[in-house]
């Protein structure tokens, strides 16, 4: 079997506690062919870009070049743009990839013919709030079903979690829309399906993912996760009707049933409608008790994190659902 060389893109921005494993892990692959890593370094106000040059300096393997936005698609276009392997692994520098990641995805896609192939995003914490938000990241009642996060068969699938990619595909559909500061990888799989390619979900395939350590990040991250989904479904209505767009409202619609609720709730027992104040209550009684019911189930998973899961889930969904209702057009 030929094991072509691959060039590994990664965009950096205030990341100094994670990059150092991230490209060590991606070092350390047990893969035949040459591997090439660039990192596209952002305005990063912390220690990041002394740790990439230190990077730099101790293995001609690992090179980097600017990304004065600090935007993650416009970083990897930059650092695509430095590198002529016909097989490129993008990786986050808050991911680490497992042993074997590399070979693996390169013998799918010779095995499948898929032009991207990806496999589990493997969340896992440390404190016990990450714990509690790994947890949630494991569960369809956190996330959604999406099978990079919850797991499946292997096969088609919309998208995946980072992605191997052949060359040919990110040159036939012209790379990473800058237009997309979040979502990017959906809206590039959705375009690479569009023009007649396959992307593959391997579930052994498996890149370790670090949660966001508070309620304050976590909150910003599915905020913009809703408000940048929403903006998929803008530019490519097609999207709006298929039947995996049906787990993109469910967060919405809670957001509606909690708040409308609530409200009708408050003018019922304000103004003595009884009926209206009974059932305005039962949306959110409702919301809050399947958030109880779910945390429970995950308990387990999450460990020391168990106390958490109730304002995980619910920072993550009610962020997620605010976001795509208060999405506005980001059209320049």
């Amino acid at each position: 079997m030929q094991w072509p060389d691959v060039a590994v893109v990664m965009p950096v921005l205030n990341e100094e506690n994670y990059l150092e494993a991230s490209v060590l892990a991606i070092l350390s692959q047990d893969y035949a062919g040459q591997i090439q890593v660039v990192l596209a370094l952002g305005p990063s106000t912390d220690k990041t870009n002394e740790v990439a040059g230190r990077i730099c300096a101790g293995d001609s393997r690992v090179s980097s070049v600017q990304n004065p936005t600090g935007r993650t698609p416009e970083g990897l276009n930059a650092a695509l743009a430095t590198t002529t392997q016909e097989i490129v692994v993008r990786v986050d520098a808050h991911s680490e990839l497992s042993d074997g990641y590399i070979r693996l995805a390169v013998e799918t896609l010779q095995r499948t013919g898929a032009d991207n192939v990806g496999g589990i995003m493997g969340a896992r914490g440390v404190t016990s709030f990450e714990k509690a938000v790994a947890a949630a990241m494991t569960s369809p009642l956190g996330v959604g079903s999406a099978s990079f996060h919850t797991g499946g068969s292997e096969g088609p699938t919309e998208t995946v979690y980072l992605g191997v990619f052949k060359r040919s595909a990110l040159d036939r559909v012209g790379g990473y829309d800058p237009a997309f500061t979040r979502a990017q990888d959906w809206e590039m799989n959705h375009r690479i399906r569009e023009t007649g390619g396959t992307v593959w979900f391997n579930p052994e395939l498996f890149v370790t993912y670090r949660p966001r350590p508070s309620v304050r990040k976590l909150a910003r991250q599915y905020f913009e996760y809703g408000s940048w989904r929403h903006e998929v479904m803008r530019r490519h209505p097609e999207t709006r009707t298929r039947r995996s767009a049906l787990r993109y409202y469910a967060p919405p619609v809670a957001v509606i049933g909690v708040i409308g609720g609530t409200m009708a709730a408050s003018v019922g027992s304000f103004l003595q409608i009884f009926p209206l104040a009974f059932w305005g209550f039962l949306a959110p009684f409702s919301y809050v008790l399947l958030t109880l019911i779910s945390s429970l189930s995950l308990a387990k998973r999450a460990r020391s994190g168990a106390l958490w899961l109730p304002i995980v889930l619910a920072t993550m969904q009610m962020s997620w659902g605010v976001g795509f209702i208060t999405s506005r057009s980001k059209s320049s």
